[in-house]
Order: structure tokens, then sequence, then C-alpha cells
């Protein structure tokens, strides 16, 4: 049954790691490779905490394109210039790809502001499938995937449904979102250091985040006349990210109404629940692949919360379960397994 085979490139860093592990036990799918600059050479499996059926030893980010004969599909957990080379490489040689980076999510002209570079393969962008199947349908197995960010996973999830549902005003929209360290990836920077981040809270990138194009670009999906203000904040804790957003109500966004139309929306989900508001919470989802949203409403104000774990649902489970998706497995494979790490 497992001879769908997977690559991850940048298996070293915290999304690729949790990839890796995901592969390892998934019913359908095997990890056919791995690369990571800094451990290569050695056993994926004791690097990682996982068995694997073969001694797969970590191979060179550089040698990626050269085990493309040992892959049907490939997760790119690379930055987003190396993935606006990678996924052109493997999608032409008939691979299937999830790329975790923001590489595919905007319009060629807003990458020079937001990423800092110009892209180089705008004709891969409209192909690319925005993959957070709960609002924008699967992938297909011919078209890449732009797995979303965590944030915009998140906040889209939670907010996305009334807006598009005309119950919330899509202008002047505010998400306010905290996330665990763990979403930065792996970093040795001061910034990022036990002692600068415990028992501290802070905002940061402050009207210049790059998810902020993608969580606009999302609702416009949804409505028109978007427009939003989005701030990122880093939580003392490793896992766990919870956006809160605010928008004006719209006639008939009553609490009764907000909630019923979450409930509606993700009735038949396998991962999305719609909770009471104050029932949402980090503790809920770490560890899993849910996202847990709920909102209410009074005359001045629509408030719609979503959660996650940044890890899972905002990147590598959700590459799992697009990975599902375009080959038709259920879309729960490989995930329905994940236990939350707090009671």
């Amino acid at each position: 049954m497992r001879d769908f085979r997977v690559g991850v490139v940048g298996a070293s860093g915290y999304s690729g790691s949790v990839a890796v592990r995901l592969l390892a036990t998934h019913p359908r799918a095997q990890l056919s490779f791995a690369t990571s600059d800094r451990w290569s050479g050695e056993s994926v499996g004791p690097h990682l905490g996982v068995r694997l059926g073969a001694d797969l030893r970590f191979v060179p980010n550089s040698a990626a394109i050269e085990c493309t004969e040992k892959c049907d599909a490939v997760v790119l957990a690379t930055s987003a210039e190396v993935s606006v080379r990678l996924l052109p490489a493997f999608a032409e040689r008939g691979k299937q790809v999830i790329d975790l980076s923001g590489a595919f999510r905007l319009t060629a002209d807003a990458y020079p502001h937001w990423y800092g570079f110009e892209h180089d393969a705008p004709q891969w962008l409209e192909r690319a499938h925005y993959g957070l199947p709960e609002l924008f349908g699967p992938p297909t197995p011919a078209s890449p995937v732009s797995n979303p960010g965590c944030f915009p996973t998140a906040a889209l999830l939670a907010i996305g449904p009334l807006v598009r549902a005309g119950l919330a005003h899509p202008e002047g929209i505010v998400i306010d979102a905290k996330s665990g360290v763990t979403g930065a990836g792996r970093q040795s920077g001061e910034t990022y250091s036990f002692a600068e981040v415990d028992d501290d809270f802070h905002a940061y990138s402050v009207l210049s985040h790059k998810h902020t194009p993608e969580i606009h670009r999302g609702l416009s999906r949804l409505s028109r006349g978007v427009s939003v203000t989005f701030t990122a904040h880093l939580l003392p804790v490793r896992r766990g990210l919870l956006a809160t957003c605010y928008a004006r109500p719209r006639e008939g966004a009553t609490p009764e109404r907000v909630a019923e139309c979450l409930a509606d929306t993700y009735a038949k989900s396998a991962f999305v629940r719609a909770l009471a508001p104050n029932r949402i919470g980090l503790r809920g989802v770490v560890g899993t692949n849910e996202c847990h949203v709920g909102a209410t409403a009074d005359d001045k104000v629509v408030i719609a919360i979503g959660a996650i774990d940044n890890l899972l649902k905002g990147a590598a489970g959700q590459a799992i379960q697009n990975l599902n998706l375009m080959n038709g497995w259920h879309e729960a494979s490989g995930l329905d397994g994940l236990q939350r790490v707090a009671p």
C-alpha cells in the first residue's frame, strides 16, 4: 500500500521535520528522500525520532533536483527564494509539489515589496492552487500546491465564511494574532533565544508582515472591497497560534447567525470545528491538524477567532492533507492519529 514516494526538501527545519514524521507513519505514502545541509550524510531516523524501513540518509539541499526520480511528490520546506526555483523544476518533471513557503501565494508585482525579490517564475503563480481546501476546494493532481501560511490559515478559516456570507463587512477588518516561536522557523539569532522570549510578549513586523497581502488576497476571493490590518505577536510558547478577527457587522449579523454560519460551513469538515468563542484556546489544537473557530457579534462588531497548531494545520499537517486530496485518499490519512499534547 505504501508505494507512493514523497521527498522533503529542507527536512531539518521545524516544518520539514514534522512533515518527515507524518510521512514515516502515513498509510499510503513513504518518505523517499530528505535534504539537509546541517545533517548531510547522517541517518534520518535517529535525528527526527522516527522508524523508517531503510537507513535513509540526508542529502544536501543542493542535491534536491538530483533526487527527482526517487519521488512521486515533494514537499518544499524551503525559503521563498529557493522555492521559486524548485517548484517549477519538480513540476516540469511531472512531480506533485507542495510548497510551504510564500513563493506562490501572491501576484508577481507583490514580491519586490513584501519579499524583497523579483519573482522569476510568474507563469506558475496562477497554476499553483492555494491549499486551504475548506474554503477554496481540493487541489488537483496536476496542480502544484501553495500551502497557506499559518496566520492566514487561522484568520481565513475564522472570518472568511462570515465575509463570504455578507455577515461581516469586508472593509476595515482587523486581525490580531499570536504565535509560538516555532512559527519563525529554526533560527539561532538572539531574538528567538530562551532568555529573550521567555516571560515576554511583543508584536513584530508591524505593518510589514508577509502574511498581510496573503490574507487580503484570500478574503478578496470571497468578497469585494476588502481592506485588512494584520498584526502578529510572538508568544513565549513553542507551538500554537490564535487569531482574533474584528469586523463591522452587516445586517443580520446576530450572535446566533454568525455562530450558525461557521457551524454550517464546517459541518462536514474533517479538521475544522466550530465552537463557542470562549472555548477556543491553544491546548485544544496543539499536536493536531485541527482548527477551532468561533464567532459572535453585537450591533458594533463581529468577532471571529481561530486557533491552530502552527506546525501542523499551519504548515506540515496541511501539506499532508493536501497531498491526500491530490491523490484521492481520505484527507485525514496519516493525520487522524494525532493527539493534542495537553489535557
